[in-house]
């Protein structure tokens, strides 16, 4: 059996999830014997100072009995996280907060107005 059949064989069903820089991919695989397992792989893009870029990546491999626990555990951990965090995302929300307070904060300096900007040009640097 050729590289490429084996592969083709191996893979049974794919899901991609694409959040941000990082891409999740959860793959059912078969096993020598004929069994099915779950991978789930996180790609997570870097960019070099040069400009290039690189992947890391980050593999579980999730066998048939282990899926009721890790399923349980799972749940729980996500309903914990929610119930006591709530689903925005506190990055964002902070974001907000900042944006809101600053644009709300009193001008105490009295030589100073947020209104007011200087339009430079760049053009003739």
């Amino acid at each position: 059996m050729s590289e490429k059949e084996y592969l083709e064989k191996e893979e049974i069903f794919s899901k991609i999830l694409r959040a941000g820089r990082r891409t999740y991919f959860f793959d059912v695989r078969a096993t020598k014997a004929g069994d099915y397992y779950l991978t789930i792989t996180e790609s997570k893009k870097f960019t070099n100072d040069d400009g290039s870029f690189h992947y890391k990546k980050h593999k579980i491999y999730l066998y048939k009995e282990d899926f009721t626990e890790f399923n349980e555990i799972m749940k729980e951990m996500t309903t914990y996280i929610v119930d006591a965090k709530g689903e925005e995302v506190i990055s964002e929300r902070h974001q907000k907060d900042f944006v809101k307070e600053y644009n709300t904060k009193p001008n105490t300096d009295s030589n100073t107005t947020t209104d007011s900007f200087t339009d430079v040009s760049f053009d003739d640097i």
